[in-house]
């Protein structure tokens, strides 16, 4: 991109995860200076360059609120993605995820309105709930039915509530079900394809959760990275999902990850887990008209994803 955009410091909180290391990586080869703010309670410092003359790496917590206000020095736009990302957590230990992801999502609020950055927030499908009607638009009926949606829902609500009070700019990413490289499959609550990757890998059986007709609207991680710089450099507001915009069954992903890895078609049948949602599939129009395109089809992010 031109030089102009040279001037902009984005702040990526959380930018050591999975999904903000891809965007980190992607800003940075686009020419801009990068601020990185991460506790690494889930995300890794090998996941970014170790040395690089935009980049700038803190190690600390969002909810330290000196930290985060120094931090934000300078800053004119902040991509914030740390969150405590488990349903099942948020379901065990609800008051430390109301922390997280209320009270660490307000902290940032304030401090984009302080010094009027554009916010660009993980937002999560989880804010719908079990959809009667698919796919789902963004007008959709949101009805959360575990703490982690509810956080994820008042985030989207006190945005809308600062865009109107102190004209914010804002744009809420409903992110669907992400995969690809650095997805932690030792993780409890790690996407159902890093997990079959894994086992595929390793010449496991493949564990499927209840009978395996459940449908995912799956999305390459370098796809999210690409909707996330546009969503920072762009201002569209309110709120976008962020997925393909196709339903894959877990049975059907599991034979395409048996077929590309050449691995005997092995299954393992678990129970499903109770609250498991059984079908999900977005209307991708908006983030296709004012973002970007999807790239990679899920075979071919497969594929990447086995090779990498």
């Amino acid at each position: 991109m031109q030089s102009n955009h040279h001037s902009a410091t984005i702040l990526v909180v959380g930018g050591a995860g999975f999904i903000g290391s891809h965007t980190v990586e992607l800003l940075l080869s686009e020419g801009y200076y990068v601020r990185v703010l991460d506790n690494l309670s889930t995300g890794k410092r090998e996941n970014l360059p170790a040395q690089h003359d935009r980049l700038e790496f803190i190690f600390g917590d969002m909810t330290d609120q000196m930290l985060l206000s120094q931090s934000c020095t300078g800053v004119t736009h902040i991509l914030h993605l740390a969150a405590q990302v488990s349903v099942i957590q948020s379901l065990e230990n609800p008051v430390f995820s109301c922390q997280q992801n209320i009270l660490g999502f307000v902290g940032v609020l304030e401090e984009a309105r302080k010094r009027n950055a554009r916010l660009v927030y993980a937002s999560s499908a989880a804010v719908y709930g079990n959809p009667d009607k698919l796919p789902l638009q963004e007008s959709a009926q949101v009805m959360p039915i575990s703490p982690y949606g509810l956080e994820k829902y008042s985030n989207e609500l006190y945005a809308d509530l600062y865009g109107r009070m102190h004209r914010l700019s804002h744009l809420g990413m409903r992110y669907f079900n992400v995969y690809g490289p650095r997805q932690d499959p030792q993780s409890p609550y790690s996407g159902v394809i890093s997990r079959f990757v894994n086992q595929a890998l390793a010449h496991k059986a493949l564990t499927i959760r209840g009978d395996g007709s459940q449908e995912r609207d799956f999305i390459h991680v370098l796809d999210v990275a690409r909707a996330n710089v546009a969503a920072l450099v762009g201002n569209l507001q309110g709120t976008v999902n962020i997925a393909r915009g196709e339903a894959t069954t877990i049975h059907a992903l599991a034979r395409i990850i048996h077929q590309l890895s050449g691995v005997s078609e092995n299954i393992q049948w678990i129970p499903r887990i109770e609250g498991d949602i059984q079908r999900s599939l977005a209307d991708s129009e908006r983030m296709r008209k004012h973002l970007c395109q999807p790239l990679w089809g899920l075979p071919e992010g497969l594929q990447n994803l086995l090779q990498s």
